[in-house]
């Protein structure tokens, strides 16, 4: 019996420590397939982040090129009032757009005018016509280029373009887009990401002492290449020490620095455009310690079942053993469900979390909205102020003229001419009070719910407020409302603003023309009313049709409009459930169609 139990132990003993050499590598092959899934999740997310912070700035350099005084400047680069009022215009833009500079170089790469004019490291007057961002640019491309500035010193990455003029390019537009704050995200993470430049140069990183360090050997091509565009200025470049290696089948990365040497699983991706690799490196010790572990745990394990067969053999005890077996599975079993229980638990804690994080974003997004739509508001009526000033100046210096001649007919005994000036002098006053009231209202933060609202009496109510615009255009209205006109699914004081944009956009438009006519009309037709608004200007051509209902989108001049008008006009006509449309009339001039649905009976009654 005893020869037979230790040939069981020996066999036992062999036989574990083939099955925990085989699981050792089965489990660190799991581990590094998980990790490489983990890695590529995080390097997807990093590459959607880049890729999308890029392009919201892709294409402003083409649209800010367009710019009047943009085009103005470029054709007298000597004017220093042009170019004075340039370094404001890009000074203002690129704080609305938040970006890190912006500039204007003539075809030699001299800057003559930049966003940051008064600051210490302006670059106006500096000379950039060995980026190749310039160069691409002056040959009439589109251009993307990330490096180091020479004269702020810091990382960027630039979009270019030409201006060009006639079909003929007289200079370049350049945006700077600051990188730190998604290379920020990245620090104290337990991944590390950086990003390489084709000559294998880490450009953004997380950990400060990769940064400008090279995965690639620095050859003098490489080097040549890289000073020839001077993409990293003088910043001093240097080999990163590392060796590859391989772990359960997984391609590694093994970095030294000054105390140890640190194994990493890696992923990559190229992000073409940019120009760039996009890498996560993943420490691989925790995989090795938990292969580690589990072979232990598989040995010790392979150690007691032949422990527990050995005395199985000596004492005929099976049933006991198995009885044993059982408990401990049961025990096992409830331990994993209690556990299970309190996973589930944490997940619908952290689901309850995010369902009111998203309807805290939810309302922020609302009161934003509302806010912008009063931004709106405000910002039409400071454009009509001077023709309203005049409207209420009119009346009141009349007022005063009847008031100054009522007192010399009283003093003459002329009662009745005297009380025939005080009645005009209340009509007058009765007068400014009406405009008084509209403006009142119409620059009042809406906190309206949707319901019945009149489209006449809205109507009325815009006229009251765009009439001295209207007179300062010299414009002629003309108003068609259908008789018995249903009710709209709608906000009075919201529907007003739209009106009062449109007609107010329309009197820009045929302000000095020889036709100054404007048709609005109400009609309705299939549960639906539609609003016309048709001006006799020049229309809206179709290149720039698509855009027109874009924030800041806007074809007027410098100090005109910041181009939210139409924008809120449009979301706000969406909220209401209708659309808001522009197309050319076949005679000439643009004509703009709200479209609302009838307001249903019980909102009607409702109203009433």
């Amino acid at each position: 019996m005893k020869h037979r139990i230790l040939a069981v132990s020996v066999l036992c003993l062999a036989l574990g420590l083939v099955l925990t050499w085989k699981v050792h590598g089965f489990v660190a092959k799991s581990a590094m397939d998980e990790a490489e899934l983990q890695a590529g999740t995080t390097l997807r997310l990093a590459v959607s982040a880049l890729d999308g912070h890029l392009k919201r700035y892709e294409a402003l350099p083409a649209l800010t090129a367009d710019d009047e005084i943009i085009e103005v400047l470029i054709e007298d680069p000597g004017n220093e009032t042009l170019r004075s009022a340039a370094n404001r215009y890009l000074k203002s833009v690129n704080a609305l757009l938040k970006s890190s500079d912006i500039y204007i170089m003539t075809m030699d790469g001299t800057t003559i005018a930049a966003s940051n004019y008064d600051s210490s490291v302006s670059f106006v007057g500096e000379n950039f016509s060995y980026r190749p961002y310039f160069q691409e640019a002056a040959r009439g491309e589109r251009s993307r280029f990330f490096a180091v500035g020479t004269t702020s010193a810091k990382r960027g990455y630039y979009f270019s373009s030409p201006i060009v003029m006639d079909g003929k390019i007289l200079g370049v537009i350049v945006f700077k887009v600051d990188l730190d704050t998604i290379e920020a995200s990245w620090a104290g993470g337990d991944d590390r990401i950086f990003v390489s430049d084709p000559e294998g140069i880490i450009f953004m990183t997380g950990s400060d002492e990769w940064r400008f360090a090279a995965i690639l050997a620095l050859t003098p091509d490489r080097i040549a290449r890289t000073e020839t565009s001077r993409r990293y200025a003088d910043v001093k470049l240097h080999q990163l020490p590392l060796a590859y290696g391989s772990f359960a089948g997984h391609e590694t990365m093994l970095i030294r620095n000054a105390n140890a040497e640190r194994e990493y699983l890696y992923v990559s991706q190229a992000m073409p455009e940019a120009g760039w690799t996009v890498n996560v490196l993943m420490d691989t010790a925790s995989v090795r310690w938990q292969a580690q572990t589990m072979m232990a745990a598989v040995f010790l394990a392979l150690c007691l079942a032949g422990l527990v067969s050995a005395i199985v053999l000596q004492r005929r005890a099976r049933l006991a053993e198995r009885m044993q077996l059982q408990a401990e599975a049961q025990n096992e079993l409830e331990r994993r469900v209690d556990e299970r229980t309190a996973a589930l638990a944490r997940v619908n804690s952290r689901i309850e979390k995010e369902i009111a994080e998203r309807r805290l974003t939810e309302r922020r997004l609302r009161k934003t909205q509302a806010d912008l739509v009063q931004a709106g508001k405000l910002a039409g009526l400071g454009q009509m102020s001077a023709a309203l000033s005049h409207e209420l100046n009119q009346p009141l210096a009349a007022a005063k003229t009847y008031a100054e001649t009522t007192g010399l007919l009283i003093a003459r005994g002329r009662v009745e001419e005297a009380s025939d000036n005080l009645k005009r002098i209340s009509a007058l006053i009765d007068r400014m009070a009406s405009i008084s009231r509209h403006l009142r209202n119409f620059a009042r933060k809406p906190n309206e719910k949707l319901g019945a609202v009149s489209v006449e009496d809205v109507i009325r109510d815009t006229i009251e407020i765009v009439s001295a615009r209207l007179k300062a255009a010299d414009a002629e209205l003309s108003i068609t409302i259908e008789p018995g006109l249903p009710r709209v699914m709608a906000g009075a004081v919201r529907l007003q603003q739209v009106l009062v944009n449109i007609v107010t956009n329309a009197a820009d438009a045929i302000e000095g023309l020889e036709d100054r006519r404007i048709d609005v009309s109400a009609s309705s037709a299939a549960e639906k009313v539609m609003i016309i608004v048709r001006d006799r200007g020049p229309g809206v051509p179709a290149a720039i049709r698509e855009r027109i209902f874009d924030p800041f989108f806007t074809t007027k001049g410098v100090g005109k409009g910041l181009g939210l008008g139409l924008s809120i006009s449009y979301n706000i006509v969406k909220d209401f459930g209708g659309s808001l449309s522009v197309t050319d009339h076949p005679e000439g001039g643009a004509v703009f169609a709200i479209e609302l649905d009838m307001a249903d009976a019980s909102v009607m009654e409702a109203a009433e």
